[in-house]
């Protein structure tokens, strides 16, 4: 019998002012996923971060944006990095490490509370990005967009100061079971505190939230939807203009997690006509411990502090205060400055590229994904078909039939430097409902190659057959 070893992470960092290594892969494989390899040598720091339009016969999207991004141009465990975990979080381009290391090196201060050059300096750049978000996503004002920490606490932020402050016994709340724990936990604790009822929306028969299902299932008791856009396991796209206007039609309101949309396409919120939408840097090519909430201003104006503290006040007393107008209301103590900064050095990057040249890119690498998957033996993938009717974005969930998919996911680390995800994705009522504990995740983004979906389908074959092998 063969015995599996397993070997801990042997990373290889290329250095900023090398050219790094790069190996390509052979489809000649024994076991423990051993190849002949090839190297040849390219140089990520040397290439220019401007991206050509795509023409016949040009380099792909993904090839001619990986030299932006050092950490793709590594080796894991042996084998060159194929990084397929874009739905946890995406990678940053260079443009965005130079801009944290820019702030940190020439203008580190703190925000609004200074006459002083740095911090002046510090404020403008600030509220630069504040003002790069609102025109990302089509806000009317910048004073709509709120910084939080992350979506969850921007969830959280609606949860608490909107929520404890509209919602009354019996009132309703409507989820679907394919959400985030992030817009189902707020909801549960706000609903227990002030005896709110959380209704949720099941699937129908393609594993897509049954959006026929919602629409009766909102009354005059509905006082807010909140929804996904694009779902983190089963890739499908809900209709959010229309159910914005049902929603309004009964006098409710609207939030949207746009965490997997907002990366991924073109995102207008006042076409959307949605009350609020939350969304997370890190997946967007920014840094990590900074997102953001979109709110319509007359809501933000009528909403009373989250959290308490410098920043958010206008004057304070002995026996009481009084509070700063949106957003500064809700940016309680020193914010995230660096990171709001490198998020907006990520919204110049992402807007050179194009949002719907990214979607469409995207939209024909991930159908090549799903393809591919589906030649797996005994493999089952969650969520709709893609189809001209049917869209779905870049990523797929599944399950091979009695592998655990954190074998799967930890044999394609180990033997072939392969990352995906494991595990409920955040979503265990969604994986409960479909009768599963865990799934696999494969998740795409604009700097992946069809060469990536190929040597990670090749991986996977090795690594069910070495599994299989066992039986």
């Amino acid at each position: 019998m063969e015995v599996l070893l397993p070997k801990l992470p042997s990373f290889k960092f290329p250095s900023p002012s090398h050219c790094c290594l790069i190996t390509s892969r052979s489809s000649t494989y024994v076991r423990f996923g051993f190849r002949r390899k090839s190297s040849l040598s390219v140089c990520a720091s040397t290439v220019n971060e401007a991206v050509a339009e795509p023409t016949v016969g040009s380099p792909s999207l993904g090839h001619s944006t990986r030299p932006h991004f050092p950490i793709l141009h590594q080796e894991v465990n042996g084998s060159k990095l194929v990084y397929l975990d874009n739905a946890a979080t995406s990678q940053k381009p260079t443009a965005v490490l130079k801009a944290l290391q820019n702030y940190y090196e020439g203008y580190n201060s703190n925000v609004h509370r200074g006459i002083h050059f740095l911090s002046a300096k510090a404020t403008d750049e600030y509220e630069s990005a504040r003002r790069k978000v609102a025109s990302f996503i089509n806000a009317s004002d910048a004073g709509e967009i709120v910084f939080t920490k992350n979506a969850s606490e921007a969830i959280n932020l609606v949860a608490y100061s909107w929520g404890l402050s509209n919602l009354k016994p019996e009132d309703e709340i409507i989820l679907t079971v394919a959400e985030h724990h992030s817009a189902i936990v707020p909801w549960q604790l706000v609903a227990q505190k002030v005896g709110a009822v959380l209704k949720f929306v099941d699937l129908d028969q393609d594993e897509i939230p049954d959006i026929d299902k919602l629409k009766e299932m909102l009354s005059r008791k509905t006082k807010i939807v909140v929804v996904h856009h694009v779902s983190n396991m089963l890739a499908s796209v809900l209709p959010i203009r229309d159910i914005a206007q049902w929603a309004h039609d009964v006098g409710a309101k609207v939030l949207v997690d746009a965490c997997q949309s907002v990366p991924h396409m073109m995102v207008d919120v006042q076409s959307l006509n949605v009350d609020f939408l939350v969304a997370s840097s890190h997946k967007m090519c920014g840094p990590t411990g900074v997102g953001f909430l979109y709110g319509k201003i007359d809501l933000l104006s009528s909403m009373p502090p989250f959290l308490g503290g410098g920043e958010m006040i206008s004057d304070v007393y002995l026996d009481h205060s009084t509070y700063a107008e949106p957003p500064s209301r809700f940016e309680a103590g020193t914010p995230a400055i660096g990171e709001a900064i490198g998020l907006g050095a990520a919204i110049d990057y992402l807007s050179g590229i194009g949002m719907q040249t990214i979607h469409d890119y995207e939209v024909e690498l991930g159908r090549y994904l799903y393809e591919r998957l589906l030649s797996v033996p005994n493999i089952h993938v969650y969520g709709p078909a893609p189809s001209e009717k049917v869209q779905r974005a870049a990523l797929c969930s599944f399950n091979v039939e009695n592998l655990h998919p954190t074998d799967l996911a930890t044999f394609l680390d180990q033997q072939h430097g392969v990352a995906i995800r494991s595990g409920h994705h955040c979503a265990q009522p969604l994986h409960r409902y479909l009768g599963v504990s865990s799934s696999a995740r494969a998740s795409l983004y604009f700097y992946n190659t069809k060469e990536d979906v190929d040597n990670f389908i090749d991986a996977l074959n090795d690594t069910v057959s070495f599994f299989n092998s066992f039986k």
